[in-house]
């Protein structure tokens, strides 16, 4: 068991166990929030990363938000995706 577990700090990423995680997508804001809604419904682990705003202007790839999620639960993580993707419709 990790110390910070036995020192009684609080459930964060240095206490968790380490999760495989792999890329879901880019997607927009609203996708991302939708999506990431329903992995944390779920209990699935999940991660996000966006770039700022000054690497935005300078690349142009570089939008919206890429979703990270636990390989181990990929097959619900893809039902969820495209449940998502169906109730919102085409991007």
């Amino acid at each position: 068991m990790p110390s910070a577990v036995k020192a009684g700090y609080p459930d964060t990423a240095m206490t968790k166990p380490k999760v495989k995680t792999a890329m879901l997508g880019q997607f927009t804001h609203e996708r991302a929030e939708a999506i990431a809604k329903e992995l944390e419904e779920a209990g699935i682990t999940w991660y996000y990363k966006q770039a700022g705003s000054i690497v935005q202007t300078f690349f142009r790839g570089e939008w919206g938000v890429r979703l990270f999620a636990d390989v181990s639960r990929a097959d619900e993580v893809r039902e969820i995706v495209k449940r998502v993707e169906e109730r919102l419709g085409p991007a």
